[in-house]
């Protein structure tokens, strides 16, 4: 696949409104489809109902075990057809008790979250010395004796941005910064939290240590904390602290997908994927991450169906452990890569508006994406010259040459709960929960329908 001419498609969209192409930019079912679905609660009652009903679905626990019974449940009750989990198995990290404090020279305790995989400390904990590093690359830098024996910690300023592009750098941190403290020798690795927040709610979130590394005890301080920190770091006196972070892994235990589908008239013209995530971390109740993004896969789906049969099948697919790997979106594509995909789509970064359109379509298909973004413009979605990724959900289908768009989620305010208690229901915004239904749904419905050649297999 290749990505869109740019410039062909910015000159389509501010062209003469005489042209052909343009002509056929918003045809008269997306209007009635868009004004539906900015009418429509389906998507709330969906996350309502998930974050009440099942709370914190952690990957490969009996929680996320009950949010695939719910969501076929629900699924079914929708009228979708297909409805059913797909199961796997996974190893599964679980938290015990995050604990520390701050021993000297200024005695008092901090607030923090164990990361996805951290390594155990003794059920009383470890005692050390503090080291401190203002950037992951300091940390990469510092010489292993600097580290050898001590509690590392690193800091960063990471900033909001609409689309979440300081995560991607920042998250190295997370990432990176526990594979490279236990290689110099650390004995614990603190992080400030991968967060835009300045509340005292630590952000977690998955790292996974690196081939041959032995894994240590490794947190996020909230942000308000690792300030404080750094404070008392700034000070000049020797830090100590004693940490106490206890967790398991476990072997072979049961996840799964959840797939549905509308059923479409052509099964040659290939299958749409709608995707989204069900589980979640256990801190909050994942409403923005990802319950909303399911709420809306399948409330626009439904759209669609209303309107009429679709050309191509629309399959949802609520993954599992996407939160601790992608093990759900591996799953799928090994169950199903070998089926016609016409084109993926995913939703996992809140339920803020879109602001943005991206597109990853075969060459030649400009055509198409002029009709999709007309579509959007009256929702105040721009089309940009960027290339569509994709998420983790659909990364194995990305991966493999699937076509790809990307409505593009005010990020903002996403970092300011991602991975933290925060991650409650009363953050989502009913109104632009609506617009995202609405972008969703003409979009799926013009791809569904539409008479170009679309998808790989």
């Amino acid at each position: 696949m290749q990505k869109i001419r740019s410039g062909t498609l910015a000159a389509l969209l501010l062209g003469s409104l005489l042209t052909p192409v343009l002509s056929h930019a918003a045809p008269a079912d997306s209007a009635a489809i868009r004004d539906a679905a900015l009418r429509d609660d389906v998507a709330w009652d969906f996350t309502e109902g998930l974050t009440t009903e099942v709370g914190p679905r952690p990957a490969g626990t009996p929680q996320e075990a009950r949010a695939r019974d719910w969501a076929v449940a629900k699924l079914k009750a929708l009228g979708f057809s297909n409805v059913r989990a797909e199961p796997y198995t996974m190893p599964v990290w679980v938290r015990g008790r995050d604990e520390a404090k701050i021993l000297s020279p200024f005695p008092q305790n901090l607030v923090l979250a164990a990361l996805g995989n951290s390594g155990s400390t003794p059920d009383k904990g470890i005692e050390g010395d503090v080291v401190y590093f203002p950037t992951i690359a300091d940390l990469e830098a510092a010489p292993a004796a600097s580290v050898k024996g001590k509690i590392a910690f690193v800091s960063h300023d990471m900033a909001a941005t609409q689309d979440g592009s300081s995560y991607g750098y920042f998250g190295a941190a997370r990432r990176q910064g526990p594979s490279i403290a236990s290689k110099k020798g650390a004995i614990a690795i603190l992080i400030r939290s991968i967060g835009t927040d300045h509340h005292r709610l630590p952000h977690t979130g998955v790292q996974m240590w690196a081939d041959g590394v032995t894994p240590i005890p490794a947190a996020a301080l909230s942000v308000p904390d690792a300030e404080q920190l750094a404070r008392v770091i700034a000070r000049g006196q020797p830090v100590k602290l004693h940490l106490t972070l206890t967790s398991k892994m476990l072997k072979d235990q049961p996840s799964g997908n959840v797939i549905a589908e509308i059923p479409g008239s052509d099964p040659a013209a290939g299958v749409v994927i709608a995707a989204c995530h069900l589980d979640s971390w256990d801190q909050g109740t994942g409403a923005i991450d990802d319950a909303t993004g399911c709420g809306i896969a399948a409330a626009a789906a439904l759209q669609v169906a209303k309107a009429g049969q679709p050309r191509r099948t629309i399959r949802v697919l609520m993954a599992g452990a996407e939160e601790v790997g992608g093990d759900g979106a591996r799953a799928y594509y090994k169950a199903h890569g070998s089926e016609k995909h016409a084109l993926a789509i995913e939703s996992d970064f809140g339920a803020d508006r879109v602001w943005r359109v991206d597109f990853k379509l075969p060459q030649g298909h400009d055509a198409l994406a002029t009709r999709i973004a007309g579509a959007l413009a009256p929702l105040g979605i721009g089309a940009s010259k960027q290339e569509a990724g994709g998420g983790a959900d659909i990364a194995p289908l990305v991966k493999a040459g699937v076509p790809v768009i990307d409505l593009q989620q005010d990020g903002t305010r996403y970092f300011d709960l991602h991975h933290t208690p925060d991650d409650t229901l009363d953050k989502v915004d009913p109104a632009q929960l609506r617009q995202n239904v609405a972008a969703w749904a003409v979009t799926l419905n013009l791809v569904a329908h539409a008479s170009e050649t679309l998808g790989v297999n």
